[in-house]
């Protein structure tokens, strides 16, 4: 099996079915064989996400406020924006194992698995969609996620700190703050169903940033960085990314520890308490 190719096509998909069968294909053939790119492989910087051809993408100040969940449109605009992450999530798992393909096969496995949790996120939230009377693609979404991977193509421990451990353990702040809005409404059976899919991803994301916190730290080991240092590396990345400004009202204290990250950190991050 040519893996590299296999990722390559499944990166620049827009068809969520073939993504799925092609992840599923390389789960599989990496748990039982070792699995190393040609000497010479040089993966290509992809110039634009796969879902390009399916959604209008603007800057993140021009995407319509989402108030309004009362309306199937208003709670549709809800569950596009989660879709969207979920979908730009399994571009960059895929990624991780494409572009670093000098890691091992337990990386490899990890976020294999990680884009395969994050297709199966996507397709709930699409079946809601579709119940909705929505399609994805149906509103507008910007690039962030795919543009942090751009920016981070170049070095894994940029990667790593940057989108598990910047981006996905960001949504673990906001994910228990939509459903807080959204509980006085799950008498309504899309919201009740939009609650309970939110609550599935955000127990299985805590376990997506464990494992880049824990990939984090491996790199950080491997590139030099002295032991118990590995908080300084990272602040200087988030740093460097101009990230460090950004206002976090609610940090989830708990869940970031269960996700690897140290009370020091935490703290810093903006939380009041941690112990």
């Amino acid at each position: 099996m040519n893996i590299v190719e296999i990722l390559e096509q499944a990166i620049q998909s827009d068809d969520i079915v073939l993504k799925e069968a092609l992840t599923a294909s390389c789960l599989d053939y990496c748990s039982q064989n070792e699995v190393s790119a040609p000497r010479d492989f040089v993966p290509t910087l992809f110039l634009h996400p796969s879902y390009a051809s399916k959604c209008h993408i603007v800057d993140p100040k021009d995407l319509p406020a989402r108030k309004d969940f009362d309306s199937k449109e208003g709670l549709a605009t809800l569950v596009h924006a989660v879709a969207h992450i979920e979908y730009s999530a399994i571009d960059l798992a895929l990624d991780a194992v494409y572009r670093y393909s000098q890691m091992h096969m337990a990386y490899k496995k990890d976020w294999l698995e990680v884009a395969s949790d994050e297709i199966r996120h996507f397709k709930m939230l699409e079946a809601l969609l579709h119940q909705l009377g929505y399609v994805y693609g149906d509103f507008p979404v910007h690039s962030g996620l795919f543009d942090a991977g751009v920016h981070t193509a170049h070095n894994l421990l940029d990667r790593m700190a940057i989108v598990p451990r910047y981006y996905e353990a960001s949504g673990l702040d906001v994910n228990p703050q939509i459903i807080k809005k959204l509980d006085n409404k799950r008498k309504n059976k899309e919201v009740k169903q939009l609650i309970d899919t939110l609550m599935l991803i955000y127990a299985e994301e805590i376990d997506h940033v464990f494992k880049g916190d824990k990939w984090f730290k491996y790199v950080c080991a491997q590139e030099g960085v002295e032991e118990g240092q590995e908080e300084v590396a990272y602040f200087d990345i988030l740093a460097r990314y101009k990230l460090l400004s950004k206002h976090r009202p609610h940090v989830n204290v708990e869940a970031r520890k269960e996700a690897g990250f140290s009370c020091s950190e935490i703290l810093k991050l903006g939380a009041k308490v941690c112990s």
